[in-house]
């Protein structure tokens, strides 16, 4: 009888998921019903093996509530998926500041300002990982002699012969063409960029030239908003 009926589940299971486009049942979708029948046999099949062991009455109490317990966890996850996910991001984000919270949706990116009052915002330049300084006040990217070396840039044979003006004063630089740049999930081709000789600069720059392609940035108490 146990096998007719776990066999019945599983027929009703695979008819919903076929069938998933049709409409809801107990205010869940098809699919979701099926999932659910899936879980329902496997705590049938469970509490079979356990009778048929002859298990003390307790035990079988034991581990049908914590399977139970597993189950209703599982199912508050999966409901709450995206809201688990968002909560998640944001945690990460206040530990690791130059990490973006991304909202794929609204197309934004928020970085939570640093312990020194800075913006360090993880990018990729060229394909190569690197933390930029937020800073409304360079005229254009300044990438580091350091980090210009590890975006593939051959900086042995560039011309420094262009004056840049920072936040933090003037300098001298090379003008390149960086194929490449990702800020938060926002990317960008062929970004005008200097590239600060060697020593001049502890630290890139996101300025703006890709500041000035984005539909908004904004600075919030300590949160940094890209907007592609």
């Amino acid at each position: 009888m146990l096998f007719v009926g776990v066999a019945l589940l599983v027929a009703v299971g695979i008819g919903l998921l076929v069938s998933a486009d049709a409409g809801t049942v107990l205010g869940l979708s098809q699919a979701q019903f099926a999932q659910l029948i899936v879980l329902v046999v496997l705590a049938i099949v469970f509490a079979a093996g356990a009778f048929s062991r002859r298990q003390k009455f307790s035990t079988i109490v034991a581990n049908v509530a914590m399977w139970g317990a597993i189950f209703v966890v599982s199912l508050v996850g999966y409901t709450y998926r995206e809201d688990i996910k968002g909560v998640a991001a944001r945690v990460f984000g206040e530990l690791s500041p130059t990490s973006a919270v991304i909202d794929s949706r609204n197309g934004t990116a928020r970085f939570t300002r640093g312990l020194d009052g800075h913006f360090l915002v993880a990018s990729r330049v060229n394909g190569a990982d690197m933390a930029l300084l937020f800073d409304t006040g360079a005229s254009a990217v300044v990438l580091s002699y350091a980090d210009a070396r590890k975006a593939g840039i051959d900086v042995e044979a560039l011309n420094f012969d262009t004056p840049v003006t920072t936040a933090n004063g003037t300098g001298r630089a090379a003008v390149v063409t960086l194929a490449e740049m990702e800020v938060g999930g926002i990317r960008r081709k062929r970004v005008q960029a200097f590239v600060a000789d060697r020593g001049a600069l502890d630290g890139s720059l996101l300025g703006m030239t890709f500041l000035e392609t984005l539909s908004r940035y904004s600075v919030a108490g300590d949160k940094l908003e890209l907007s592609d």
